[in-house]
């Protein structure tokens, strides 16, 4: 399980890289709070952050449900997944929205298992 931690406290030091980088880009770019529209690029970085947000909502309990209930070897296996995902995610989507389905397919494919084969571990656990 030690490994499953160190991939999800690797997640959370991605999404604070992910964090930090959207509020240097703020005056960069020119998109002072409040505001969360202006510049193009800067709008695909903070995307990137609250696309990211999004998916360690289910990363997160689901990595740590998948472990316990199923294995944590693949656990580990679908969090480095995961991690990869995100950071090619990042990449295409700031050079060009259009191509990053090769790095959203990385972390929603990984969450999908995560989350079904938690469940289907839970449930087969109460049976």
């Amino acid at each position: 399980m030690d490994y499953v931690y160190l991939i999800i406290l690797l997640a959370l030091a991605q999404f604070m890289f992910f964090t930090i980088r959207t509020g240097l880009a703020r005056s960069k770019y020119g998109v002072l709070a409040p505001k969360t529209q202006g510049n193009e690029t800067w709008e695909r970085i903070f995307r990137v952050q609250q696309n990211t947000m999004e998916q360690l909502v289910l990363f997160i309990p689901g990595i740590l449900a998948f472990a316990h209930y199923v294995s944590p070897r693949w656990a580990l296996l679908l969090g480095i997944l995961f991690l990869i995902g995100r950071q090619l995610f990042s990449w295409l989507y700031i050079a060009n929205p259009g191509k990053r389905t090769p790095g959203a397919a990385l972390s929603i494919l990984p969450n999908a298992v995560l989350v079904i084969g938690a469940l289907i571990g839970v449930v087969l656990q109460l049976v």
